[in-house]
């Protein structure tokens, strides 16, 4: 196993394994909060993974790298794990796709290690785009993006008043303040909301947050969904949104984009980058093209 090329063809038949034969599945909130642990036989890669990209492939350096973490703990008899856990989905009929952690992962498989830790999330699929996008409430929606701009980093930054306890102890991330002022203008306006993240967060985790905060979410994308749709399904959910959405509304730090869901016309608005302004420019701006609509 310790051969480079054999190990190549280990990946390539490892992430093969769910081809044609496995489907992510939701987990429950009692399995992802108490399965912590996972044999290394049940974790597989995700094929659509640079990590199992024949021209691309795993960084051996990165690897090795682990691999003397991995010693260094055996040589002092220490029980080793990685500092966290590997991201990974439950899948059908059996074990989990990884979705984060390939290299720490194939560390361990090199190094002969039976378990490590997982975190279980259930990303968006399809199927959740479908479905938020056929209980729509609204012919507008608004799309924000969470790491970016929603979820406060710095703590200079205002934000929304922590969660009482033991909320906070389960949800860590700080909103900006002004969010659940900005969502509740949103819709009364007449707008969906929608947030998206390239991280893996669960999307029942998000829901909650938000809910917590007393803000409502109508669309909810992590884990990148859209880039892992295939053309087809690519392709339906454009069409899909094109007929809902006469317009989306994308807003960041510093500016929104009003986008005409069927032209594909655009205008843009500037926002003075202030946190302390940022969500009554916004109400402004929206109550502006309402009144203009008028």
């Amino acid at each position: 196993m310790a051969n480079n090329t054999a190990f190549a063809q280990f990946i390539q038949e490892q992430a093969d394994i769910y081809r044609g034969t496995g489907i992510p599945v939701k987990a429950s909130v009692p399995e992802r909060l108490l399965i912590r642990k996972a044999n290394l036989k049940d974790l597989h890669p995700n094929r659509e993974d640079e990590f199992c990209d024949p021209d691309i492939g795993p960084n051996y350096e990165i690897i090795s790298h682990y691999e003397r973490d991995i010693r260094e703990a055996r040589k002092h008899h220490l029980e080793f794990r990685f500092s966290e856990p590997l991201m990974v989905q439950k899948m059908h009929p059996n074990g989990y796709m990884l979705l984060n952690g390939h290299h720490r992962w194939a560390a361990a498989i090199r190094m002969g290690l039976k378990n490590a830790r997982i975190k279980i999330v259930n990303v968006t699929q399809e199927s959740d785009i479908v479905s938020a996008l056929e209980h729509a409430r609204h012919d507008r929606r608004v799309t924000l993006d969470l790491d970016e701009v929603v979820f406060v980093h710095d703590p200079k930054e205002p934000a929304e008043k922590a969660l009482r306890f033991p909320f906070r102890k389960l949800y860590k991330e700080r909103l900006r303040a002004g969010i659940p002022s900005l969502f509740y203008a949103l819709r009364s306006h007449g707008y969906d909301i929608w947030v998206y993240s390239a991280q893996y967060y669960s999307i029942d985790y998000i829901g909650r947050l938000f809910h917590l905060h007393h803000a409502e979410l109508d669309g909810i994308i992590t884990g990148g969904a859209r880039k892992r749709l295939n053309e087809a399904g690519r392709k339906k959910i454009e069409e899909m949104i094109a007929g809902q959405y006469a317009q989306t509304i994308h807003i960041d730090n510093i500016g929104m984009l009003r986008v005409d869901g069927r032209t594909r016309s655009f205008e843009e608005f500037s926002l003075s980058g202030d946190p302390g302004t940022w969500s009554r420019e916004i109400i402004n701006v929206i109550e502006n093209l309402d009144h203009e609509k008028k």
